[in-house]
């Protein structure tokens, strides 16, 4: 039996019945006819999709492969390795093999009739070189920056989109409780992380968070105590931990958690490619008083931004009403990282990538709408002692908003 062959017949059953879920047509086509309408408007007529999880949302399948868009034609999924597996998990109809980008003009044209006067790229990502060889490609094209596009196109979750955000909570939900079984006195933070990821792989966590950046890199999870959880580093967020080494400094490392400090654990989970995101603390025994009355603290920042998550509310105003709260509780000084070393975020979208809009930040006024989906995660530190916090990824509903990660938000005390 040839390859191929085997991939027909047999690659489907398997996949499904290993608990495989396929992106469905009418989802696809929804989100393409979303994407054209953005086209249309900005005057593209063509669309490159080379990025993995843009490619990814709109033909079904995170093979190597680039997705073009016409504005007014059909779609085609051109795919460089692999064929049959792209044609099993796409839902498009054209899919067509490539060896080379050099292949790319010839089969945009021979599938669309002609080329289009104008392609976009998502050049928040593209490398300059892959840029400089496609714009060779097409001689005298108008280039055209579609990033924006996409992920205007991506920050309203439709309800499959959501299913999938749900299973992966109930996923985390299972992770969390079987870690306060797992923790024990004396066991260093690399391996308590490294036990609940190997559980949340057993639920089926892909073990994997994407992130639209250059640069960075971090396990699916934090687990930072003691005066761990007061170390800043080169990661956007309050607190980063001491890590392994100068090569990877963030996240856990081999210190052994002690009784009574405050364990936070900051554990994402990613079911079908989508995301959730939240954190809890633990504690061997009552944490001390001071972190007690901040943890508090941080639960009511969080519950007063649920309060006032709505459509319309604005998200540098639901932000500063946080930073507002921190200070009338007695933590300006410590809110959402050390003083000269603070965050300006407290929630950030989430879906394909873990930095999507909205983001609840300064400079960042616009309106929540309906079917966005963002994690705030209020943060308390305390440099050289430690830091508490609490984290949950909601969406936003037609008259408030939904806890995605639907588990009991005091602390795991062990």
């Amino acid at each position: 039996m040839t390859y191929k062959a085997w991939v027909e017949k047999e690659l489907g059953p398997l996949s499904r019945a290993l608990g495989f879920r396929y992106t469905p047509e009418e989802e696809i086509h929804r989100r393409l006819e979303t994407v054209r309408q953005g086209m249309k408007q900005a005057g593209m007529e063509g669309l490159l999709c080379i990025q993995k999880m843009d490619g990814y949302y709109l033909s079904g399948t995170a093979q190597e492969a680039v997705v073009f868009v016409h504005a007014d034609g059909r779609t085609l999924l051109m795919v460089k390795r692999e064929l049959e597996r792209a044609r099993l998990e796409s839902p498009l109809e054209h899919v067509v093999g490539f060896e080379s980008f050099k292949d790319l003009p010839g089969l945009i044209e021979s599938h669309s009739g002609a080329l289009p006067g104008s392609l976009g790229l998502e050049l928040d990502m593209l490398p300059v070189n892959d840029f400089q060889r496609i714009q060779g490609l097409f001689p005298a094209m108008r280039w055209m920056d579609a990033s924006r596009l996409i992920r205007e196109a991506r920050k309203i979750k439709s309800p499959f989109e959501v299913e999938m955000m749900k299973i992966a909570g109930d996923i985390a939900r299972k992770v969390y409780l079987e870690g306060r079984e797992i923790l024990k006195e004396g066991m260093t933070e690399i391996r308590f992380g490294g036990l609940m990821e190997a559980a949340a792989k057993d639920h089926g966590h892909e073990g994997l968070l994407r992130v639209r950046s250059m640069n960075y890199e971090a396990y699916t999870w934090h687990v930072l105590s003691g005066p761990n959880g007061g170390i800043v580093s080169q990661s956007d967020s309050p607190m980063g931990g001491l890590g392994l080494s100068p090569a990877f400094p963030v996240g856990a490392s081999l210190r052994q958690m002690k009784t009574r400090e405050p364990i936070l654990v900051d554990f994402g989970i990613c079911y079908h490619g989508y995301q959730v995101d939240q954190t809890r603390m633990f504690s061997l025994g009552r944490m001390n008083q001071k972190f007690l009355d901040a943890f508090r603290a941080c639960r009511e920042i969080h519950d007063a931004v649920l309060d006032q998550t709505r459509p319309g509310a604005d998200c540098e105003t639901l932000f500063r009403n946080t930073v507002e709260l921190a200070k009338k509780l007695g933590y300006e000084d410590s809110y959402l990282g050390p003083p000269g070393l603070q965050t300006r975020f407290v929630g950030h979208g989430i879906g394909l990538e873990l930095n999507e809009p909205p983001f609840l930040a300064e400079r960042q006024s616009y309106p929540l709408e309906e079917g966005m989906t963002f994690a705030v995660e209020p943060k308390i530190v305390f440099p050289g002692e430690g830091a508490v916090g609490i984290e949950n990824t909601v969406l936003v509903t037609g008259n408030g908003c939904q806890i995605l990660t639907p588990l009991e938000q005091d602390i795991f005390e062990v």
